[in-house]
């Protein structure tokens, strides 16, 4: 799945909601230099945010169609998995993973961080958690019933970050047993963003298991999830936290 992401990466891009700005400021300010690799950098959205607060970033990502949309936005984007990835002697002050981290291998990746990390140098791996308002979550879950019933995820309405609760809890105990950091913080911002019932079906389909759907499955849901809005005067407001993992490099990672 992390590899189907690339399917539509202008729709991707273009839909997928940003992060909090007051999230990169706290990141940069907590960081030694300007030099920040993106691990899983995808189409470049956050990538974007961190160069517009003077950051010089390097993105990594293992599809070559984000890349590709990545680099026609101006960053320069190296194609691997982050475990197989060759820093070639390079480091970096701060290591940043947007909504990826859970498709790395916690322990190897958060020891690879810490390698190409400068002392002092932060690692932050963050993601965007979301919760409709009660009554179109219920509404929604039914939809999932009814055209998904073998996928568990999505039976019951969307319960704020717990949803990343045990993704956090991987990454924590992954920089832990790193070795290489001194203690893990998680960190929180909460907002919230209007959506149409067209913005919220055109930004759908670039998320979970729904990249993989077979068109005609897609559309079904599709079908129910606007009809839902619709039923709340075809717009809503989302609830969005930010939830963030992050630690500073105190000592060097062994190779």
């Amino acid at each position: 799945m992390a590899e189907s992401f690339g399917v539509d990466a202008e729709r991707y891009d273009r839909t997928r909601p940003h992060y909090p700005d007051a999230m990169v400021t706290r990141v940069v300010a907590g960081s030694p230099g300007p030099d920040v690799l993106d691990v899983g950098c995808g189409t470049g959205i956050e990538a974007r945010q961190f160069q517009a607060a003077g950051c010089r970033v390097l993105g990594v990502d293992p599809d070559e169609r984000m890349a590709d949309f990545a680099r026609n936005g101006g960053l320069e984007v190296e194609v691997a998995r982050f475990e197989d990835w060759d820093p070639a002697g390079r480091d970096f002050d701060t290591v940043i993973a947007g909504q990826a981290w859970h498709w790395v291998d916690p322990v190897a990746g958060a020891t690879k961080a810490a390698q190409v990390l400068r002392p002092g140098g932060r690692m932050a791996v963050f993601w965007n958690t979301f919760q409709p308002p009660p009554e179109l979550g219920e509404a929604i879950a039914a939809v999932y019933r009814r055209v998904m019933p073998d996928a568990p995820i999505y039976q019951r309405a969307l319960a704020d970050s717990d949803a990343y609760a045990s993704l956090r809890a991987k990454a924590a105990d992954g920089i832990r047993t790193a070795g290489a950091f001194g203690e893990v913080e998680q960190w929180r911002l909460d907002w919230e963003r209007p959506y149409t019932r067209d913005e919220w079906l055109d930004l759908l389909p670039t998320t979970g298991v729904h990249t993989r759907l077979p068109a005609a499955t897609l559309q079904e849901v599709l079908t129910g999830v606007g009809a839902a809005v619709d039923a709340l005067g075809g717009a809503f407001r989302m609830r969005y936290a930010t939830v963030m993992v992050t630690a500073v490099r105190t000592t060097a990672a062994s190779s």
